[in-house]
């Protein structure tokens, strides 16, 4: 059974130029708040709502392909990982920010470095987001293990280990996003270009192709699959123990077999998921960029699954017009 397009992309702004429209609106806004009366003491506080972010590739018209499995992501692309045969294909040639998917190269990189896993890493200020400032339960000066560090990367998504991973790489942090760079020209990665090793710059770009041949790769190393799996994991801080789960909740569904995993989320990329598992006796790698929902990406996940256990085998099938170099990566 084979998945046709359904309608092709609308001619969309460069993201350039929408980001800019975009934040002309929200200076506009912030000035009529601003000029708008004060409430008087005892009336009644009205919530203030504040509009989310568009996403690149909401940006770039992306949201408004049709497909006939519905699938809420932009972007999609689902594989056989033993024959690279292709069943699903949604906008797989898009380039798009990929938030903490970007995590799975970081473990890569520093898994093939064959750095001792039992060395004691500190979290430092450099480790702090300066980017988005997003929260960490690692404060300054915590000291783990560099396998609990790609532990709590990999399964929870904790950006200042990711970042104390590739701070503390011979060379230091520009000689890991190098590696990094070169993994990915090695691999094949033409779509792909990182900044650094956490996921939260938005200039951390790549494809779904592309993500397709690092889930590919990293799938390879036992102990990315056996963390990045992972339903939870504690670790003593001082005398503190601190409890993290994991970001997949398909992780803890006993109905899914899962080999690999990783999500991620920043307004710039939207949610994002890859992942290796078995369905239909078949082991395939399945990427969604650019989910708009909170669970939307799981969702999809879950369609796959349905559409591939009811054809019990599957023949190739492409989804949508393919939107190769809407936004190409930044160098």
């Amino acid at each position: 059974m084979a998945l046709v397009a359904a309608i092709a992309l609308t001619v969309a702004p460069p993201a350039e130029a929408a980001q800019k429209q975009v934040r002309k609106k929200a200076s506009s806004a912030q000035k009529a708040a601003k000029a708008a009366p004060k409430q008087r003491r005892g009336s009644k506080r009205v919530a203030r709502v504040v509009p989310e972010r568009p996403s690149y590739g909401q940006l770039a018209g992306l949201r408004k392909t049709d497909d006939a499995l519905d699938l809420k992501s932009s972007v999609a692309l689902v594989m056989d990982q033993d024959t690279n045969e292709v069943l699903v294909a949604k906008n797989s040639d898009a380039v798009l920010p990929i938030a903490s998917i970007t995590k799975l190269m970081t473990a890569v990189v520093v898994t093939e470095a064959q750095l001792p896993l039992d060395e004691t890493l500190t979290i430092s200020q450099e480790d702090v987001d300066t980017e988005k400032g997003s929260r960490s339960r690692l404060r300054v000066g915590t000291q783990l293990t560099r396998e609990e560090m790609l532990h709590l990367a990999l399964m929870s998504s904790e950006n200042r280990a990711a970042h104390a991973l590739g701070r503390q790489y011979p060379g230091g942090l520009d000689a890991f996003v190098s590696a990094m760079n070169a993994k990915a020209r090695l691999l094949g990665m033409s779509d792909t270009h990182y900044v650094e090793p956490t996921g939260l710059s938005s200039r951390n770009q790549s494809s779904a192709k592309d993500l397709a041949t690092l889930v590919k790769a990293a799938y390879e190393h036992q102990i990315i699959r056996e963390l990045s799996t992972s339903p939870e994991y504690s670790v003593a801080v001082g005398k503190r123990e601190l409890q993290f789960r994991t970001t997949n909740a398909l992780v803890r569904n006993p109905t899914w077999e899962i080999g690999l995993q990783k999500t991620g989320y920043i307004s710039e990329a939207g949610r994002c998921l890859v992942m290796q598992a078995k369905m239909a006796g078949r082991q395939l790698i399945m990427v969604f960029l650019d989910s708009a929902g909170k669970y939307s990406r799981l969702g999809d996940a879950e369609r796959v699954r349905r559409w591939v256990n009811d054809l019990g085998h599957v023949a190739p099938a492409t989804t949508s017009s393919s939107a190769a170099a809407l936004i190409k990566p930044t160098t």
